[in-house]
């Protein structure tokens, strides 16, 4: 039987834990991205925007928001790979991410949905084509 965990000087965590904080409390309580109910893709692309919002409005940022600008200032990421680079739940990710695009500090490439990719027939066309050539 393992023996409870009590609170020692306030804390239920042990020094490894590291800081700990909630999801909600990085995300304001808030589940989705933006007012406008913005979904991101897993695989959808984020950037820095370059001609976004300054550096200054970086310093009112939050420490994750600024951990997500640091990641993808250094190359492209997808949603995916900055939830993992950032070791933050996707759904906090989403949303974070959201409120950086919001504020001009992001620019998000979205796959192509399958309905707008071409048909197959007319791709092994263009094979045919290549390959007479």
């Amino acid at each position: 039987m393992r023996a409870a965990v009590r609170p020692v000087d306030g804390h239920w965590y042990d020094a490894e834990a590291g800081p700990l904080v909630r999801p909600y409390a990085m995300t304001g309580g808030r589940t989705k991205p933006g007012p406008h109910g913005v979904r991101f893709d897993l695989i959808a692309l984020v950037a820095v925007d370059p001609g976004g919002a300054g550096e200054a409005d970086e310093s009112l940022l939050g420490p994750e928001h600024r951990a997500l600008l640091g990641l993808c200032r250094a190359v492209t990421q997808s949603v995916a790979e900055l939830a993992a680079d950032a070791d933050l739940p996707v759904g906090v990710v989403r949303v974070l991410l959201g409120d950086l695009l919001e504020a001009g500090h992001v620019k998000v490439s979205r796959p192509v949905p399958p309905a707008q990719l071409p048909d197959e027939r007319i791709l092994r066309e263009v094979i045919e084509g290549l390959r007479a050539l």
